[in-house]
């Protein structure tokens, strides 16, 4: 009996994602959509209106702090949605009810935009939902991927990152706009209207969707395993860890997960940085573009408008890494781990705050006649490219290196970098001295020192095995 050559030569078909993931990016960038539209107008509204009380001079200030303080809650809150999710609901219950304080707290912001208590209590709802199911949406994707097909992952992420920024592109270059041409309860108010669609794509996927079944109450959880071992300590043997002390009340298991959960966190604190930095496209920079030249072509840009140059570059680069770049690098024996593609990105990112020290040096020179607002595509340019090095790879990390019990958790405790970064950067904001070029080239050095840090912890680093 003969055979075709030609047909055993032939590469078989690369499977087809699984039928439910359209449901799941549908929802993602919807709520996307609706999280950056009211982030992206949040600095704006506050100095031009709900601040009107303050003294001009220090309106800038307490947006910055609102600002700040809003995406902390909203980078903090993942730890509680992902112990939910792992604990007691599972990731698609959580993400579903959580999602109701999602559109709750985006109804109160359009009902109460004129008012300061009710509108503060909308950002708080709105930084609970976006918050509770960050977590869960990143590892919930990866849930529906067998194991045999875990390979597909990162292009997945990369992807899964692509319709987040196509969502945020859109918000970013409409809700602004709005806000001027309708006012604040109507460019409010069309957010929360995606949040209700996002909900209901979400809702409509139910019968597909792979969901791993929550742990339920943990005596051997993590906090347990750590309070254990800490009592423990002076009672081990030279070289053994400290977290073996535990072993006497907690399997190995348990032990195992809490090292795991350690060794990534320690990973983790590199990026904190690099979010103080990147979330400051929403405060500094927004309020570096006020200072500039806005008119293009007849049209007068929104301050805020800008921020959309960094999801429209995110959709351009993503894919040129994913299918240009890496590729080609891996053909040339250069293959970047996780570790080494965040660490690059960090170095990338220290360019854009250099960028901006040098643009805020032209404004000072000659505030009359300031640069044109688009003298600020170098900075977001260096600025996403860090992002696509180290935001896209730490989802991808995160989930990979979690143990599968944890993993909403450890994606939370991928998001905590991002609260802790702007923590960072409201506390700074406060005591730093230096102000103009002075500011942004305190940081450049800031994510310069934390890069050179994190190559270091990333040369040490073993993964885990897949």
């Amino acid at each position: 009996m003969s055979t075709n050559p030609t047909r055993a030569a032939t590469p078989p078909e690369p499977a087809p994602i699984p039928r439910q993931i359209p449901y799941i990016i549908g929802n993602e960038g919807c709520e996307r959509f609706s999280f950056y539209g009211m982030r992206n107008i949040l600095t704006v509204f506050l100095v031009s209106s709900l601040l009107q009380y303050l003294p001009e001079a220090d309106r800038a200030g307490a947006a910055k702090d609102v600002f700040h303080t809003f995406v902390i809650g909203v980078y903090f809150f993942p730890l509680l949605g992902g112990w939910i999710a792992d604990r007691f609901l599972g990731r698609y219950r959580t993400i579903l009810y959580v999602s109701f304080f999602y559109v709750a707290g985006h109804a109160t912001l359009a009902l109460f935009a004129d008012q300061r208590t009710g509108f503060l209590l909308g950002l708080g709802l709105v930084a609970l939902g976006a918050g509770g199911i960050k977590p869960c949406v990143s590892a919930f994707v990866g849930d529906q991927f067998a194991p045999e097909r875990k390979d597909q992952l990162e292009r997945m992420y990369g992807w899964f990152y692509w319709i987040i920024n196509l969502g945020s592109l859109t918000a970013k270059a409409l809700i602004p706009k709005l806000l001027g041409w309708r006012g604040p309860a109507v460019a409010f108010a069309l957010p929360g209207l995606l949040m209700v669609i996002a909900t209901a794509i979400f809702f409509a996927g139910r019968r597909g969707y792979v969901a791993s079944p929550p742990s339920g109450p943990a005596p051997h959880g993590f906090l347990r395993v750590v309070v254990r071992a800490l009592r423990r300590l002076g009672t081990g043997h030279p070289g053994q860890h400290w977290l073996e002390l535990a072993r006497d009340q907690h399997p190995a298991e348990a032990v195992d997960g809490a090292r795991a959960v350690l060794r990534i966190g320690g990973v983790f604190a590199g990026a904190a940085v690099f979010w103080a930095l990147f979330d400051q496209k929403g405060s500094s920079w927004t309020l570096q573009a006020k200072t500039m030249g806005l008119a293009a072509g007849g049209w007068t840009l929104d301050p805020g408008q800008l921020q959309a140059l960094n999801p429209l570059l995110v959709l351009l680069l993503v894919p040129l890494f994913t299918w240009a770049i890496f590729p080609a690098l891996a053909r040339r024996g250069v293959a970047l781990t996780p570790l080494g593609k965040m660490s690059t990105g960090m170095f990338i990112t220290v360019g854009s705050f250099a960028a901006a020290a040098i643009l805020q040096s032209a404004i000072d020179a000659d505030p009359i006649h300031p640069p044109h607002v688009l003298w600020q595509l170098p900075q977001y340019l260096f600025l996403t490219v860090g992002e696509v090095l180290v935001s896209v790879t730490g989802l991808e990390f995160a989930y990979t290196q979690a143990p599968r019990s944890m993993r909403s958790t450890i994606m939370s405790v991928w998001f905590l970098t991002m609260a802790t970064g702007n923590l960072f950067t409201a506390v700074v904001s406060k005591v730093l001295t230096a102000s103009g070029a002075g500011y942004f080239w305190f940081f450049a050095g800031l994510m310069l020192a934390a890069a050179l840090a994190f190559r270091q912890v990333a040369r040490r680093y073993r993964p885990a095995a897949a």
